[in-house]
């Protein structure tokens, strides 16, 4: 399938909610094509490059679909979208058109089922509580309460301020619960270096 890629210093993961500023014309026209066909686009999470100006040389194999749920022109006359995580993907090989837009043929990634949160993720959900009070994130409307491991997860992953690359590492992997045992890994690492 081919998916028209949007490359930011940001990694999107599914159920997450990310507002974008609109304004070189290749990302305008992207927009614009994909609220009439009613199709998403994809992150990626720039390695080396820019956002603006020339494609991004270097971008991430794996990255999320981006769902358009809500556009308005913003005071600053720019066009604000708001888009939701869907599915993930690897791309398989990009090209860049001449307008600079990159277009990828991806393969879609499979998800592990979702399942229910054990006790064993009480510190990992109350820590999402804390982080949901945050005003950026109430303001993206990410404060709900989550009902299963890949919702904690994805949800954790993308709000903690953890490094693209540990962030990417969480989004590669399939299964939900290897995700949270990842970000509890990581979690701990960052606690012992607080302490020590």
């Amino acid at each position: 399938m081919n998916l028209a890629l949007f490359p930011l210093n940001t990694v999107l993961f599914p159920g997450c909610l990310l507002d974008l500023q609109i304004f070189e014309a290749r990302y305008l026209d992207m927009v614009s094509r994909c609220m009439k066909q009613g199709e998403g686009f994809g992150v990626v999470c720039i390695v080396e490059g820019e956002e603006v100006g020339e494609a991004a040389e270097r971008f991430a194999a794996i990255g999320c679909e981006a769902l358009i749920r809500d556009f308005q022109q913003l005071p600053n006359g720019l066009l604000g979208i708001r888009v939701e995580g869907a599915r993930r993907f690897k791309v398989s090989r990009a090209r860049v058109l001449a307008d600079q837009l990159t277009v990828a043929e991806v393969d879609w990634l499979a998800d592990g089922p979702e399942r229910p949160l054990l006790a064993a993720h009480a510190d990992l959900a109350a820590l999402l509580n804390a982080l949901a009070e945050h005003p950026l994130v109430a303001a993206l409307g990410m404060g709900a309460a989550v009902g299963g491991q890949a919702a904690l997860a994805n949800r954790l992953a993308y709000l903690l301020p953890l490094a693209a690359e540990q962030k990417l590492q969480v989004l590669a992997l399939d299964e939900p619960l290897e995700r949270l045992e990842l970000l509890q890994d990581l979690l701990d690492r960052l606690q012992g270096e607080l302490s020590g």
